[in-house]
This record gives structure tokens, sequence and C-alpha cells, in this order.
């Protein structure tokens, strides 16, 4: 059982803190891609893999969200 990444087992007020780090890093992964295109000089594989990390962040938010805020259908 992997401990540290298990939703389940954290309580809400770390996951929330988590939430908002991940936000925060996803905003600055965001800003530093936009850099890098309008400057001109970063190669293509940088660029990627900075878009990679930004999307394992916002797979992480959205886990995150889901776990704080279940669907519930009534």
């Amino acid at each position: 059982m992997n401990a540290p990444n298990d939703l389940a087992m954290k309580n809400e007020d770390v996951l929330r803190f988590e939430l908002e780090v991940f936000k925060h890093e996803h905003r600055d992964l965001d800003q530093a891609i936009e850099a890098l295109v309008e400057k001109g000089t970063a190669d293509q594989l940088t660029i990627r893999r900075l878009k990679k990390q930004k999307l394992q962040l916002k797979d992480k938010i959205a886990l995150i969200e889901d776990r704080l805020l279940p669907d519930i259908i009534a």
C-alpha cells in the first residue's frame, strides 16, 4: 500500500492544502511555458516536458477535487 499517495488516507485539510499547492504549481508551469514560447529560445523537447508535467498536475488536481467534492446523485 502506498500510504503517502493514497487519497483515502489523507484528511480533508491536507487535501485542501495539497490542492492549493498543485494549483499554484500548475499556474507557474503555464506561465513558464508561455514565456518560453514567446521568447522563442526553448527547444520543443523542453516545452513538451513542461506540458507533460502540467498535465500530470491537472490530473492530481482533478483527483483531489473529486475526493473533496464527490458526485452525489440525488
